[in-house]
Parts: structure tokens; sequence; C-alpha cells
């Protein structure tokens, strides 16, 4: 019985090595969007993203053919955030002041602009959803406080969170591809730091606290925690780095385990600063950035590379199992098995 275990055991980790081996990247095409930092897949067919110039993208047929769309009045919008949960319906983040978030709620035709905020220093970094009704934004601190939005509609309207988030001198979220916050259940929710100083934030019921992570040595406002990615409530992943030193492999990967979702970093790290990660299925996770992307196969302890090129933002279907990347220059592509 003892050896029958030990060989399933490593035969499982055999296999995942063989995966991580043989993962590679498929191009799928290049859109007319600058960069790419927004994506959603709702299924294996049905994704979109987001980007500069206002541009939108959907596709229905699993990356076969695209759709390109501006959103009216949005010629200079950074879209950085997309949040969809069907063909039809999608919700887009504007980065900078005015902070925009508009809703399609046909597929694009029309959009409806439910946020608007001209207020100086206004900066929104992500969105998270819970489902179709209840989601969550996060914003570079305001007055020392970082903006929290909440909705209860579907994006159709936003209201100030109650929580009053204080946060450190010179910390904020990043922008980088909308991951930087995940939802929890019970209306809890992580969020992820950068700056002065790198910290996990952890709202739970009746409470909200922060962790820090780890100083950061160097120009302040280039490294951090970029993104995080849960498996469910008590573990995950969390990725950043220096994207000013996008090679440094220092501080790009911690992982996250226990009721409290205390950190730890990895013993092998991905190859440098990485501006996504994303949960994939058993203990798989990727990871994204500039020098290229990674994937892990023991819950984030070891990563090694995936041929191809490194994108900006990674994504798994909500409702399937293909695997979506997208970045710079407009390139979209699928993580091949």
């Amino acid at each position: 019985m003892i050896r029958t275990l030990c060989l399933s055991a490593c035969f499982a980790l055999l296999s995942g090595a063989l995966l991580a081996q043989s993962a590679s990247i498929r191009p799928l095409t290049t859109a007319p969007i600058n960069s790419i930092r927004g994506l959603c897949a709702v299924t294996d067919n049905v994704a979109w993203v987001s980007g500069t110039g206002g541009k939108v993208g959907r596709t229905l047929d699993g990356g076969k053919t695209w759709q390109w769309m501006s959103v009216p009045g949005c010629d200079t919008c950074d879209f950085r955030d997309v949040e969809a949960f069907s063909g039809e319906v999608a919700i887009v983040m504007a980065i900078a002041t005015p902070a925009r978030i508009y809703r399609t709620e046909d597929g694009g035709k029309h959009w409806e602009q439910t946020f608007y905020d001209n207020t100086p220093g206004m900066f929104l970094d992500a969105i998270a959803f819970w489902d179709e009704n209840n989601g969550i934004a996060v914003g570079d601190p305001v007055e020392d406080h970082f903006v929290l939005l909440r909705t209860r509609n579907g994006g159709r309207s936003w209201e100030d969170m109650e929580e009053g988030l204080r946060a450190k001198f010179e910390e904020a979220p990043f922008a980088a591809s909308g991951t930087s916050i995940a939802t929890l259940p019970d209306s809890n929710w992580v969020l992820v730091t950068g700056g002065s100083q790198s910290r996990l934030y952890y709202k739970t019921p009746g409470s909200l606290s922060g962790s820090p992570i780890e100083r950061y040595i160097g120009k302040k406002n280039a490294a951090g925690l970029f993104s995080v990615a849960l498996r469910n409530a008590q573990s995950g992943v969390m990725v950043g780095g220096d994207y000013l030193h996008p090679a440094d492999t220092k501080f790009t990967c911690y992982r996250l385990a226990g009721k409290y979702l205390e950190s730890e970093a990895t013993q092998t790290p991905p190859r440098g600063y990485r501006s996504c990660v994303a949960y994939l299925d058993a203990d798989r996770y990727i990871c994204t950035g500039p020098t290229g992307t990674d994937i892990s196969t023991d819950g984030g302890r070891n990563w090694k590379p995936v041929k191809g090129e490194g994108y900006h933002v990674v994504q798994r279907a909500r409702n399937g199992a293909r695997v979506y990347l997208a970045g710079s220059k407009g390139r979209i592509a699928v993580l091949q098995p």
C-alpha cells in the first residue's frame, strides 16, 4: 500500500514536471491596440481584452475571430481592467484622472458610463467580482486612504466602501494587469500593494488587516507586489518585483497559506518581474511578465519556463480550462499544454 502511494506521488510529480516542460504559448492574433492589460476569459470561447486608446476586443469562438471596438469619448483612455459575465455584458475600467468605469449589455454596441471622478490623484487599479451583481474596485490612495468602491448591481452604479483603509507613505496598488485585488467568499477580499512597502491586505469577517511582506530597495514606486491569485480561502500566490529591473528575480513570488494567508518566498522563483499570476487547477499556477512566462506545478514553490514570450496579463477561463494571455503591441495568445 505504501509502495503504491509512493509510486502515485512520484507519477504525479513526474507528470507535473513533464507538463511544465511541454507547455508553450501559441499566438492567436495581433490586436489594433498598442498595449493590452485588461483580460477576462468567461468561457473557453468567450473572452474580452482592453487597453490603450479606449479600445476593447471580444472573441466568441476561442480566439479564431475578434471584434474590435472603441468606447465613445475615450480616445485617450487606458482600460487596464475588464470584467465580463458573457459575450454581451462587460465592464471596463480606465486609469488616471478622471477615473471612469463603463458597462455594456449588448456586446459593445453601446457603453454606459457608470462611474466618473475627477478628484486630483484619482487612479483606479483593478476590479474584482464575487458574482454578477457584487463587485469591488480599488484605487491609489487619496488623502492617505485607498479608494475602495462597491457595486451591488453588476457595475451599473458604484459607491464608496466604509472600510477607510489607510495607506502607508508612497504605498499603492499597481494597475499592471487588473489583478492586484481578488475576492474571497462572504464578501471578503485580499489586496496587494507596492511602493514604499509591499503589503497584503486581508479583509476577514469583522476586521481588515495588513501584513508587510518585504521592504524594497531602489526606486520605490517601481517595485512591489503586482498581482494575487487565490486557489481558495487558505491558499494562493502573489507575484511582482521591480519593473525597472525586469530580470531581477529577488522578491518576485510568494506563496500564501493558512487561515490568515501567511506568506513565504518561493524556492525557485520566476525568471524576473511578473505583472500577473493566475490559478489554473490542482497545484498549478501560471505567471507572466516582460521577460517571459513561467508555470508552477507544486502550488507556487518552484517555477519553470514556458516556451514563448512574456505578456502583461494571463487568465484561465472562469467557466472552462483555456488560458489566455495578452500584452504589449496588441499580442494575444493561449497556453498550449
